[in-house]
């Protein structure tokens, strides 16, 4: 039901090369895609690949991070990661899990972007929206995001992963909000434990439901 409600579910960063969608993904950290995709296209244009990432002056790149907060620490997060794509995996993103990880500022969660929406292998990403629902939908009981991505992964197929993921996230943030959910417009209730959680009122709950994504 949520795949025929979000036809269109994807990546909410713009990109267009794996290294862009890594990037991106980690500059997404406590901003919004929204910011991260008007601010990516100075930083790729400035610089293309991992080796000019690694060179970058910290002070030019801090100007163009600026706009999403926390711009110096992001700023050494992507050299940094520049760095090491050079040193270890002759500027390229690797597509294996386990090499990703190794990479700084990339967790599993990062990875599996990266892997499912850059490369076609299915992963699980386990954001706080994800999480959030895949408890209120009955799917786990649990908290920590390795567990929750396990948890849910022995649920549906593999193939269905990613998929899965963006499914779950765009409804998190358009219907299934943290404190408010909007119960009486969503096209699962009738199956969520859940349900009555937030407003079930039909009128009143379409006036919560977001048209977009993270503005």
């Amino acid at each position: 039901m949520l795949a025929a409600t979000y036809p269109d579910a994807r990546a909410e960063l713009d990109f267009t090369t794996p290294l862009e969608l890594l990037v991106a993904t980690v500059l997404s950290a406590q901003t919004t895609d929204v910011r991260v995709n008007a601010t990516t296209p100075v930083l790729f244009a400035r610089y293309p690949d991992a080796a000019a990432l690694a060179g970058a002056d910290p002070a030019q790149m801090e100007e163009i991070l600026r706009p999403l907060g926390f711009y110096r620490a992001k700023t050494r997060a992507v050299i940094g990661l520049g760095q090491a794509l050079v040193e270890r995996f002759d500027g390229e993103v690797p597509a294996r899990l386990q090499d990703l990880v190794t990479l700084p500022g990339v967790g599993r969660k990062t990875a599996n972007v990266v892997l499912g929406n850059a490369f076609g292998i299915p992963g699980i990403t386990v954001d706080t929206h994800f999480g959030r629902l895949a408890r209120r939908l009955g799917f786990t009981e649990e908290e920590d995001p390795v567990k929750v991505e396990h948890a849910v992964g022995a649920i549906f197929p593999k193939k269905d992963w990613t998929m899965l993921s963006h499914h779950l996230v765009w409804h998190g943030r358009r219907v299934c909000h943290a404190r408010r959910p909007a119960c009486g417009a969503c096209p699962v209730a009738r199956w969520c434990p859940s349900n009555g959680t937030g407003e079930t009122d039909p009128v009143a709950a379409a006036k919560l439901v977001r048209t977009g994504g993270r503005a």
